[in-house]
């Protein structure tokens, strides 16, 4: 589904023309719908990893920045060369602790090989120890999409969960008309049965080995 294709569909279903749904509206619909997605769903699209050289003596890193998206999530860290020789083969993770456990781990900065990490604010993480070489870091984390728009007409969610994309941008709509409960309602469960397959589909048949895990399956509701 294109980003025309959705805007003629949500005036299709709502049966209000252009007159009152202009682009502008209709994209704050998408656009709150999009944001709906992304916090309902861990979407394959959205996991993504970066390298960066971390420098000895330094202990906050900057998170990955893709254009005009955003990191949302770290998911794991990694340091790539952890016994300083180059080898690409050896790695080590970097555990996840608050910042609070890192002051105390480390007040001196004393440094070494970095063994946790926590968010220092939206921009930067910390590291401890302070590196003592120069290692190359991976970041796995969840990038924020670039949504869909008169510029950007085809995105991940609106080839691969059409659906889901237009409920949620209905239910925007029927709020913005203030329109009967019961149509808010239809949209909504449409919505969250169109989620339930998609989680599936991503979390479930995308991230199994039917070799090792057999077919996936599912509880029979009610």
């Amino acid at each position: 589904m294109t980003y025309a294709e959705l805007l003629a569909k949500i005036r299709n279903y709502t049966e209000v023309d252009s007159n009152v749904f202009t682009d502008s509206i209709l994209d704050g619909f998408i656009l709150d719908a999009e944001e709906r997605i992304f916090r309902d769903s861990d979407s394959d699209n959205n996991r993504k990893y970066a390298t960066a050289t971390i420098v000895a003596g330094q202990r906050y890193v900057n998170t990955p920045d893709v254009g005009n998206t955003e990191t949302a999530v770290i998911r794991s860290i990694q340091i790539v060369n952890s016994d300083g020789v180059g080898q690409s083969t050896n790695r080590s993770f970097v555990e996840y602790r608050d910042t609070s456990f890192i002051s105390e781990f480390n007040p001196t900065e004393a440094q070494g090989v970095p063994k946790y990490y926590g968010y220092w604010d939206d921009n930067e993480i910390v590291i401890a120890p302070t590196p003592n070489a120069n290692y190359t870091m991976q970041i796995n984390y969840i990038l924020k999409p670039t949504g869909l728009s008169a510029t950007n007409t085809t995105t991940y969610l609106s080839t691969n969960f059409p659906n889901g994309l237009l409920y949620a941008s209905l239910v925007e709509a029927f709020g913005f008309l203030k329109g009967p409960a019961d149509m808010i309602q239809f949209y909504e469960q449409k919505y969250q049965n169109a989620l339930q397959g998609f989680n599936i589909e991503q979390m479930g048949r995308r991230r199994r080995d039917e070799y090792q895990s057999g077919s996936p399956r599912y509880s029979k509701q009610g």
